[in-house]
């Protein structure tokens, strides 16, 4: 008698402590749901955490992370099997509290099947990965496998910009510009439609038909789709933030490439300025910008103005890749032509021949690299009145050729 009431108090003591062991795991859930942990959140679901647990107020894991904005926390939640139409005390459902706080992605994302969008996900990840292989053909099956699957969400959801945007961009790689462009303008659309006018994702859209404009020369419809991307982001992120060199680049480029120096360089200028200040002044990313501006002003004439960003982006190159990188070479080349022209002779043959013998020595004798080195050269020797020397060097490099 005695050893079954000791049996009984030790099963009692024994389910106490489990309901208690629960409880602090279902608080915890709450808690990073509310926060937004999605790791820690999946590591307590996996430890026996109730994915409907409630608080004091009624609020499941998945109100709190879809009222707070926590796109991927909810869809954590959703593969774990959330109730997606279960109601605090104030009647709310996760859907109506994603609405209330603005954000329609997570709303639509609640009315998927979760099965149907992981689906949609393998599709879309295979067809992301394939293109970032330059895998083309594989990319497109799964891209139109993508598009297909997000169809059936609804005709406008964002899963569905995702495809089609993603496709295009397949399209563009492959200069299928035709067939990129309807998909492009149809996601712009559906992001509109979704988020808004100044949403993040429409700026993203905007900039990716911009691109596809940009890159067939059709520069007066670029134009103001890369302004319009560029004023939704300094909105969404603030004026210096790095996102923005994407579009000031691209707004440089456009007036570049049609002789509106002026108009251009702000826009580079501007770009570096803000890479600088995040990345540092010694940063590799930094050499791009410093060479289009150089380039920039060689256009314009002003080639004294030059001069310090090739030699700044010189040195910015050798310091990370080594003075015989292949990428040094052009940085040597762009410093010798404007000494070049500037009359610096004797400052610009030995940078001409550095770029022949990096260029020999990675490239090999006999690359087209190498020829346009040698040519380069005999261009330099010509105006220092080396004929002879100069016609060997060309002659070399008509054998190349």
């Amino acid at each position: 008698m005695a050893t079954r009431m000791i049996v009984a108090v030790l099963l009692a003591i024994s389910l106490t402590g489990l309901a208690v062991a629960q409880s602090y795991l279902d608080e915890d859930l709450l808690n990073m749901a509310q926060k937004g942990q999605t790791t820690l959140l999946r590591t307590l679901l996996e430890m026996g955490a109730n994915v409907d647990a409630k608080d004091e107020n009624g609020q499941t894991a998945l109100m709190m992370a879809a009222e707070e904005g926590y796109a991927e926390t909810v869809v954590a939640l959703l593969d774990a099997g959330a109730d997606v139409n279960a109601q605090d005390k104030k009647g709310s459902t996760a859907s109506v509290l994603a609405r209330q706080n603005g954000y329609s992605e997570i709303a639509q994302l609640l009315k998927i099947d979760p099965r149907e969008r992981q689906l949609w996900e393998q599709h879309y990840g295979a067809a992301t990965e394939a293109y970032q292989k330059d895998r083309y053909g594989e990319a497109e099956t799964s891209g139109l496998a993508a598009l297909e699957q997000a169809e059936k969400f609804g005709d406008n959801n964002i899963p569905l910009a995702n495809s089609l945007n993603a496709l295009a961009e397949i399209y563009r790689a492959q200069g299928r510009y035709a067939e990129a462009e309807p998909l492009l303008k149809r996601a712009v659309a559906i992001y509109q439609e979704v988020m808004g006018p100044e949403h993040f994702y429409v700026a993203i859209s905007l900039n990716n038909l911009a691109l596809l404009y940009q890159t067939q020369g059709k520069y007066a419809e670029a134009q103001p789709l890369s302004r319009r991307s560029l004023d939704i982001k300094e909105k969404v992120l603030g004026p210096e933030h790095p996102d923005l060199t994407v579009d000031l680049e691209g707004l440089g480029e456009i007036y570049q490439v049609q002789g509106k120096y002026a108009q251009a360089v702000p826009f580079y200028q501007r770009a570096l300025d803000i890479k600088e200040k995040a990345l540092g002044p010694e940063h590799p990313d930094l050499a791009q910008n410093l060479s289009n501006l150089g380039t920039l002003y060689r256009e314009q004439g002003k080639d004294a103005q030059a001069e310090p960003f090739f030699r700044r982006a010189l040195a910015i190159k050798e310091k990370a890749l080594g003075p015989e990188h292949p990428e040094v070479s052009q940085g040597l080349n762009n410093l010798a032509a404007l000494y070049q022209v500037l009359g610096k002779y004797a400052q610009a043959e030995p940078l001409y021949q550095r770029v022949l013998a990096i260029r020999e020595k990675a490239l090999g004798p006999n690359h087209r690299d190498v020829a346009t080195a040698l040519e380069n050269y005999a261009g330099l020797l010509y105006e220092m009145d080396r004929e002879a020397e100069a016609q060997k060097l060309e002659e070399r490099a008509r054998t190349i050729r």
